[in-house]
């Protein structure tokens, strides 16, 4: 009987491994400048499920940003161990984490960071150069990735001629490329007005309709109640874990906004 619990309990365990994305165990990082020692992370345990969307907040110097840097394989625990898909990540070499970046990972900043004199088209097919594609399909995928943030129209468009919002959906747009399995967003609204904020949420939340993963880092309270799990950091640690109730529908807020012309 006992033996059979147990391999009930196994059998359970494996099917929960399956379904988690991401798993952070006893995270430390420390930092050393000069003569002082800055400890960021304390100790961080953290599973995010495949599907799930989660915000991170916290005020600066929380450590919400130096967990982000790990989760993007941008930087390494001082201990600990980070798994990504079952693999711990922490111990591999600088060429494999590229490589888990451009294929596994999508990122998107506050700053849109896109080339001044290069096309949506062109900006978003940056990362496919990487995963050694055809020109074809180079084009295909881009193509596909800006119709998908509703700039299918605009591909030929320099960011210049762009609006802020439509600079940052083609920056999801290129995080969305090369068709990672999780979506890193690093306040993607901050330089971004109310109803623009609200449509770039109404995106990452159909994103996450569809099974994308995404980590969002924002400062904004009203911004991470879109999300469906919040996660809040104070002093290199985690201080609350919790669901989002009664979680807005972005495209339902959006639609009792004001428009910009009406303000």
């Amino acid at each position: 009987m006992t033996t059979m619990l147990a391999e009930q309990e196994l059998a359970q365990q494996e099917v929960q491994e399956e379904y988690v994305a991401i798993r952070v165990q006893d995270v430390h990082r420390i930092y050393q400048l000069g003569e002082n020692r800055v400890h960021a992370l304390r100790g961080i345990n953290l599973d995010i499920a495949k599907g799930e969307f989660v915000a991170i907040m916290g005020s600066s110097g929380s450590g919400k940003s130096t967990l982000m840097n790990i989760l993007g394989c941008l930087d390494r625990p001082t201990s600990g161990d980070y798994f990504l898909d079952g693999v711990n990540v922490a111990q591999l070499a600088k060429k494999e984490l590229a490589a888990i970046r451009n294929r596994r990972l999508g990122f998107v900043f506050q700053g849109f960071n896109l080339l001044a004199r290069t096309t949506a088209l062109e900006n978003v097919e940056l990362p496919t150069l990487y995963a050694k594609l055809e020109a074809e399909e180079r084009f295909r995928r881009a193509k596909h990735a800006l119709e998908i943030v509703g700039l299918g129209e605009r591909f030929d468009h320099f960011p210049s001629q762009l609006s802020g919002g439509q600079q940052q959906r083609v920056a999801i747009a290129r995080a969305l490329v090369n068709q990672p399995s999780i979506l890193l967003a690093d306040e993607p609204t901050g330089n971004l007005d109310s109803r623009t904020s609200v449509e770039i949420m109404s995106i990452l939340q159909t994103l996450n309709d569809e099974g994308l993963t995404i980590i969002l880092v924002t400062h904004e309270p009203d911004i991470a109640q879109f999300a469906r799990r919040v996660i809040t950091f104070r002093d290199g640690k985690i201080r609350r874990d919790e669901m989002v109730t009664d979680r807005p529908r972005a495209a339902e807020v959006l639609a009792e906004m004001p428009t910009l012309e009406e303000d």
